[in-house]
């Protein structure tokens, strides 16, 4: 293939053509572990919400690459330096910074493969590509990690004004159809600029910075922590742990060899091998719907009622309450339950069950997003914004659920 060839221009809906700038990105992007993420969704059960939510972490990640373009022209326009190499390893970094996402996106993280974050995953596929990309991705691993010595490189990646944050806000805003998450990350990024290592925004900036704080609370309330799509992702983790208990108890459950291995394995971060690596990278959305589909037949009728409140959409009722959910009130739907489905305790507590959601769209305590005023003053976007709403975003708000079965009509 002639090197012209690999200069591709992509059409995304929301930025228009988007160009992979060198043959190295284009490689990447076509490894079989980037391909896997067409078949990941970026949103996991949200489409049960909001019907145009089927957008995938592969779309998220060229829009990542795009905002990142963008942000290095104009950093450069402002006599910020960095170099050839430093470009190509942020745009490496942020194309793979969501590359290990399970299916679903989070749902595997609290049921099959235990307390090993994404972000891990994401690690352990840029080191075995590195190893297969001659170790050219080394310098785009030390920034994803935070461990490049010019910060404002790394807060490029991760922060609280981040690529990734500017893309999926918009994105998910735009396939949702929720216009409050609609920021203008085209002039966010026109407003950046560094000074001491760090990233921060021109003074001019600061109403797009309080415009973004505030799309991020109420997409998060909107859409991320929709009561549908908790009590939804809820019954996903609790159907893939039922599985799991199933087959450790003897059973044999239809499945894709790669789920089966890891509802046969305890996989942890401690053995999380190379082996089970190339294992993960088989396993998408496609392996848990397949399965979801035959369980719902499943003799076992914890199984095959999840399955069947998930592919039928016939849901859990939820109540979000200001306080905590009282011990009587959770007896008293357990006991529901129990008698209703002549089931156990311990198999009522799969459609029985509590917690919390939070929100909080601008951590203080993390790095804080620094306002440079035209006096080279430079200030926390708290202290400098009038907007009286932005202190308000700066506290978690938390809300605690029930869910059960819903009464019979």
């Amino acid at each position: 293939m002639l090197p012209g060839n690999k200069l591709k221009i992509l059409n995304d809906p929301i930025y228009g053509f988007i160009t992979i700038p060198n043959e190295l990105l284009f490689d990447i992007m076509e490894h079989k572990y980037f391909q896997r993420l067409r078949r990941i969704s970026q949103m996991g059960l949200s489409y049960l919400v909001y019907p145009g939510a089927h957008h995938t972490r592969f779309h998220h990640a060229l829009g990542c690459l795009h905002l990142m373009q963008k942000a290095v022209r104009v950093l450069r326009l402002k006599g910020v330096e960095i170099s050839a190499e430093e470009e190509e390893a942020l745009q490496i970094a942020i194309l793979l910074h969501d590359i290990g996402h399970g299916p679903f996106s989070h749902a595997m993280e609290h049921s099959i493969v235990e307390g090993v974050s994404h972000e891990t995953i994401s690690f352990l596929f840029m080191e075995e590509m590195n190893r297969q990309f001659n170790q050219r991705l080394t310098m785009a691993i030390e920034i994803f990690r935070g461990k490049y010595p010019r910060k404002f490189l790394c807060q490029l990646i991760s922060s609280q004004l981040d690529m990734d944050r500017m893309d999926y806000l918009k994105r998910d805003s735009f396939y949702t159809g929720v216009a409050e998450g609609n920021i203008n990350s085209e002039r966010l990024i026109s407003m950046l600029t560094v000074v001491n290592n760090e990233l921060m925004v021109e003074e001019k900036g600061i109403y797009s910075v309080e415009k973004f704080l505030l799309a991020r609370r109420l997409m998060y309330w909107q859409v991320y922590l929709h009561k549908t799509g908790v009590v939804a992702e809820q019954l996903l983790i609790r159907m893939l742990q039922r599985a799991k208990e199933l087959v450790n108890s003897g059973r044999t459950l239809f499945t894709s060899t790669a789920l089966n291995h890891f509802l046969q394995q305890q996989v942890t971060a401690e053995n999380f091998s190379e082996d089970t690596l190339h294992i993960f990278a088989r396993l998408d959305d496609y392996d848990i719907l397949s399965a979801m589909k035959e369980w719902a037949h499943d003799e076992d009728f914890v199984l095959s009622k999840l399955c069947q409140m998930i592919i039928n959409r016939d849901l859990l009722k939820i109540k979000l309450k200001k306080k905590p959910i009282s011990g009587e009130k959770l007896e008293s739907h357990l006991q529901k339950a129990m008698s209703r489905y002549n089931i156990s305790r311990e198999e009522a507590g799969y459609f029985v069950f509590s917690g919390d959601i939070s929100n909080l769209a601008y951590k203080r305590e993390d790095e804080k997003i620094h306002i440079l005023f035209k006096s080279g003053k430079i200030t926390d976007v708290i202290k400098a914004s009038d907007h009286f709403n932005l202190k308000a975003l700066s506290k978690p708000v938390t809300k605690f659920y029930i869910c059960y079965p819903k009464p019979k009509d």
